[in-house]
């Protein structure tokens, strides 16, 4: 019986008097590793990405709306279309009668444009707030000032900006106490809020916001309001929301088993629909990588059983010198398995480089992490030796006397 040590020297012997052949088998394998590494290596960065980005309300925030948070069903969306607004009355309801609400906000947006001498930024999101969604809110003021219940309640026009209107707007120069116009309002800039970046290329810095009593004077009264509720602590979280469904369903006339007319949002219910989603993409690439790697390894059997025939007198004369079936087999499967492992750490290091390279040129991130490595080299393993059986019994089971006639 060979040692290990002879069984790989004599393997890679063989595969090095090929090498253009042995290259081209693997080529399938690489591929279907290369695009499975990128696959997962997306989607890690996106899910991490999106966790840190896109569901940072903190963990003691919830929001209230009439229309869904987290849904892919568009004749959900239809039919909460129809149900009754939220408006400054269910705001007082909830400040005066959840007790475990520790803070209760309320906003609304829309779209516009915003204008600063000669310079004009459209699609800008403008949003009317309560003075308390500076507690609520997870981005962080950079300079200036908040509007206060004082500017609310006497109908202030004063605003706070993103970042992205600090730049366009005002390049070089301090905006606060500049006056910018929103349509045919004009604002005082009090305050500016600190750069959040984009999220999936969407910029996300893009803002004005604007006491929420002035909002509604300017884009309408009857717009529905968004509740955001901080409760004190992770433990009356829970309790939170219950307090405050009971509330709103009350006030909404909604008794017994009938359905909520209303919508409630949190971190968790934002990454589940995200999951969701990601998901089914991961689903669909998977198997399509599934395919490349199965094609891969269905190349390399179909080469490896040429290779036996090629081999018949070299397998006879090794046979004669003492070689026996189990190390006949043993150099067969070898070949195979250190094909695959070769093709498998290409693959992985071209999906490594294609991910890092999109994450550099591209918003879209990307996550390396070990294991999807390891999981690259076990996928290439277990694909050697699942398709290398079947050349490797073949060629054990050669005769040794017709193994030698063989020309």
């Amino acid at each position: 019986m060979l040692s290990v040590s002879d069984n790989l020297s004599q393997t890679f012997a063989a595969l090095c008097a090929n090498k253009l052949r042995a290259a081209l088998t693997m080529l399938g394998l690489t591929m279907g590793v290369a695009t499975l590494i990128t696959v997962m290596t997306l989607i890690q960065g996106a899910n991490q990405y999106v966790e840190k980005k896109i569901a940072n309300l903190g963990t003691n925030v919830f929001q209230i709306a009439r229309t869904p948070f987290a849904v892919t069903d568009f004749d959900v969306i239809i039919k909460a279309l129809k149900f009754k607004k939220f408006e400054n009355d269910d705001l007082k309801a909830l400040e005066e009668r959840c007790s475990a609400c520790d803070i209760v906000g309320a906003s609304a947006n829309t779209s516009g444009h915003a204008r600063f001498n000669a310079k004009e930024l459209s699609d800008v999101s403008v949003a009317g707030e309560t003075p308390n969604m500076i507690d609520i809110d997870t981005r962080t003021l950079e300079r200036g000032r908040f509007f206060t219940p004082s500017e609310s309640e006497h109908n202030a026009d004063v605003c706070v900006i993103g970042d992205t209107l600090v730049q366009q707007l005002f390049p070089g120069i301090d905006p606060i106490g500049k006056t910018i116009r929103l349509g045919s309002e004009e604002f005082q800039v009090i305050g500016t809020m600190e750069k959040i970046g984009s999220i999936l290329g969407q910029d996300q810095d893009s803002f004005v916001l604007i006491p929420l009593p002035v909002y509604l004077r300017i884009y309408g009264p009857h717009s529905s309001l968004m509740l955001n509720i901080k409760s004190d602590g992770e433990l009356h979280f829970q309790n939170a929301q219950d307090q405050a469904r009971l509330i709103l369903r009350a006030r909404r006339h909604r008794t017994g088993d009938m359905e909520d007319d209303f919508f409630i949002g949190t971190k968790d219910s934002y990454m589940a629909l995200w999951k969701s989603i990601s998901g089914a993409f991961f689903g669909v690439f998977i198997m399509v990588s599934a395919i490349s790697a199965i094609v891969g390894g269905i190349v390399i059997m179909n080469v490896m059983l040429v290779s036996v025939t090629e081999r018949r007198k070299e397998i006879g004369v090794r046979r004669a010198m003492g070689a026996t079936k189990s190390d006949i087999l043993r150099q067969f499967m070898a070949e195979s398995v250190m094909q695959c492992i070769a093709g498998g750490v290409v693959g992985i290091s071209i999906g490594f480089l294609v991910a890092l390279g999109l994450r550099r040129l591209t918003p879209f991130p990307a996550a390396v992490q070990t294991w999807v490595a390891v999981m690259g080299v076990v996928l290439s393993s277990v694909i050697g030796l699942f398709f290398g059986i079947y050349p490797a019994v073949r060629a054990s089971k050669l005769d040794p006397i017709v193994a030698l006639r063989a020309d």
